[in-house]
């Protein structure tokens, strides 16, 4: 039987993936994983448990015969172990190397049906949070006659894919919107400004889907917070407050 277990044991790790992150999800040593793969060991009752219990199956499954499990998993439990949140953050994992040079603060310069023939400045901050790259985000604008004032907050995750940057973010607002990004640096040394597009939802005149050009400029460390807050709003296109290089990406065609 523990000839079994081993096989099935592999043939779940082959399913999902990264055994590194298995180890740290389950909280076995790796050394000590590697023996319940090879079949000289077998956990103790205690880690049985906590294997059975990452991937949602009953300790005696894990000792089936490896055919009749090979089946149960191609069949009855096609997604075992994994839940819809472990799905949607399974590409946002083990990131911290490819998007650490990235972690600061940024202005998020675009243009948005809501505020037409303007250019809105918003503010980022990317950091690690608990193993992942998250992001949080503010908008602020006034409208120019001071009718209207806005403020809205975002959060979500940041992944890496190729020399692409994906954002996914959420509002932090009962039925808030979700917006997605995609960054790129002119190139690897180059962290100054990240051009890209992004999708939302325009709130005004009425909710509408849009994309649109945008440009991310990096924060100097000795710019405060109320500084960075006090940028954000809403300017012309020709303001003397835009970065030439904000304006040219943003304008040309």
């Amino acid at each position: 039987m523990s000839e079994y277990f081993s096989a099935n044991l592999r043939s779940l790790c082959a399913e999902h993936g990264n055994i590194s992150q298995i180890c740290r999800e389950i909280g076995v040593n790796r050394q000590q994983f590697n023996r319940y793969l090879n079949g000289s060991s077998l956990p103790s009752a205690h880690n049985m448990r906590r294997i059975a219990r990452h991937f949602d199956l009953t300790e005696a499954q894990l000792f089936e015969e490896t055919a009749s499990f090979e089946r149960m998993l191609r069949g009855v439990l096609p997604q075992v172990g994994k839940t819809p949140t472990d799905a949607f953050l399974e590409p946002f994992r083990g990131q911290q190397k490819n998007l650490r040079r990235y972690i600061g603060f940024y202005h998020s310069y675009f243009c948005t049906p809501s505020w037409e023939g303007k250019i809105f400045c918003s503010l980022i901050r990317i950091q690690e949070v608990e193993g992942l790259i998250t992001i949080r985000s503010r908008e602020i604008a006034t409208s120019p006659d001071k009718s209207m004032h806005q403020i809205s907050r975002y959060a979500g995750f940041v992944t890496m894919r190729g020399n692409r940057i994906f954002v996914t973010e959420h509002e932090l607002a009962r039925e808030g919107s979700v917006s997605n990004t995609i960054l790129y640096s002119a190139h690897r040394q180059q962290l100054k400004y990240l051009r890209g597009m992004t999708m939302g939802v325009a709130w005004r005149p009425y909710p509408h889907p849009y994309a649109a050009k945008t440009i991310w400029k990096r924060l100097h460390e000795r710019i405060t917070a109320r500084e960075a807050i006090a940028a954000c709003g809403i300017y012309p296109i020709q303001s003397n407050r835009i970065d030439p290089t904000v304006r040219k990406h943003l304008t040309e065609v």
